[in-house]
């Protein structure tokens, strides 16, 4: 989980926490706010996948709010819609938002004019599962290098462990044609990469007529949009990777080799209590599938420690799904029990093996991440730069430079070693 703050002045100040899905719907706000002319106040897009972001996200508010004196606070995102009312009585808060009313622009109209008197008017949170549309808000991408298109919102599975569904409501895909023309008009702005994002991304689709794929999605923006460089996907479930996404992998080379996978465990017993749809052997055989289509793709994947009733042998599984998958950046979460779900009421894990798990899962996944850039050493790469002295290869990897690079630009460079985290070039 992130946090990223931006705004000064008079303008409205933005908190960001959690996912890039966030950081996108941040700066559609952004836009709708400055369209309405919402003076200066406070707006925190939360995250709730676990209890800590959202013990995180009071902490931003109380530390925004003191340093905003005044300032009307607003609170958004996935906690704000799951319990509204932990917001609502906080005396920082003025206003709380659901996900759902977020995204539409009468709700920043609308508060342009508020003077946030009343506690009727408080909480503006309603049924997310009621929602069945997604908009394609236009946005321009952050920075100057890679832009990120929200194709997908929502979740119709429900992991045991899993609140977001209660955040973000069902799944709803946005039509191929509007993410076409974002992407089309991104392009004419000069971004040289753009990133397919969503709750869910692998189920996007099913609720169009039709019924097309993920595969189907990017197989028509490369054909559409055949000047953009690179196509990124997001986190993808594995079991849910369709036919034409494998042949883009397998053809196209403006799909970047890069997937992030939503694995989770390692052993077949803690994914059945996960209620995930994929056994271990599943997500190895897709890596090996995908590593045979395109030898040099990198794997990246969320793995939880600890999950109840986990024990040493079952957790040696998801050690072991590091080498077994060749796994490369690891995403490593403690277990952390949210209230509502059917995991909080199955025998826990105790706190000090949690976090004894947690070390040693990230230690394998920085050996993993030391092995992949022994390797690179001598080699030549093709990347995006981010920043003056920071780029990423195709396969996500960061470079770092000795001295100044133009932002957003497509460089080749020879990888001349590394610190550990970063290739240097």
């Amino acid at each position: 989980m992130s946090s990223m703050v931006s705004g000064m002045g008079e303008a409205p100040i933005f908190s960001t926490l959690g996912c890039r899905l966030n950081a996108y719907e941040t700066e559609a706000m952004r836009e709708m706010a400055e369209a309405a002319g919402l003076p200066r106040a406070v707006v925190v897009n939360t995250c709730a996948v676990t209890a800590e972001a959202v013990r995180k996200a009071r902490q931003e508010i109380r530390r925004l709010s003191r340093e905003n004196p005044g300032a009307p606070v607003i609170v958004t995102g996935c906690a704000a819609q799951t319990e509204p009312e932990t917001f609502a009585a906080m005396p920082e808060v003025t206003r709380v938002i659901g996900n759902h009313e977020k995204m539409l622009p009468e709700t920043w109209s609308g508060l342009r004019g508020a003077d946030f008197i009343g506690e009727t008017e408080k909480v503006q949170v309603d049924d997310i599962m009621s929602v069945r549309e997604t908009a394609g808000h236009l946005i321009d991408g952050f920075g100057r290098h890679r832009a990120y298109v929200q194709v997908q919102n929502g979740c119709d599975h429900r992991c045991t462990f899993c609140i977001i569904p209660f955040g973000r409501g069902n799944s709803r895909s946005v039509p191929a044609g509007v993410v076409v023309e974002q992407i089309k008009r991104l392009r004419d702005r000069g971004f040289n990469e753009v990133v397919l994002t969503g709750v869910d991304l692998t189920s996007w689709g099913a609720d169009l007529p039709g019924e097309p794929r993920l595969g189907d999605l990017v197989m028509r923006i490369l054909r559409l949009v055949p000047d953009l460089p690179r196509l990124r996907i997001s986190s993808i479930d594995s079991i849910e990777a369709d036919e034409n996404l494998m042949l883009a992998i397998a053809t196209e080379p403006r799909l970047m080799p890069h997937l992030h996978l939503s694995l989770q465990a390692g052993d077949d017993m803690i994914l059945k209590r996960m209620k995930r749809r994929h056994l271990r052997d599943d997500a190895i055989r897709f890596c090996e599938d995908a590593r045979r289509l395109r030898p040099a793709i990198v794997f990246g994947a969320d793995i939880i420690a600890g999950f109840p009733t986990e024990t040493e042998a079952m957790f040696q599984n998801s050690v072991r799904l590091v080498q077994d998958c060749g796994l490369t950046f690891l995403h490593v979460f403690p277990y952390s029990a949210r209230k509502g779900t059917p995991a909080a009421r199955m025998p826990a894990v105790r706190g000090p093996a949690i976090r004894d798990r947690a070390a040693r899962l990230r230690e394998a996944g920085d050996a993993a991440l030391r092995r992949h850039l022994d390797a690179q050493s001598g080699q030549s790469r093709r990347v995006l730069t981010e920043g003056p002295r920071l780029a990423r290869c195709e396969d996500f990897t960061e470079v770092t430079f000795d001295t100044d690079q133009p932002e957003g630009t497509l460089l080749d460079v020879i990888i001349t070693g590394h610190d550990g985290q970063r290739l240097a070039a």
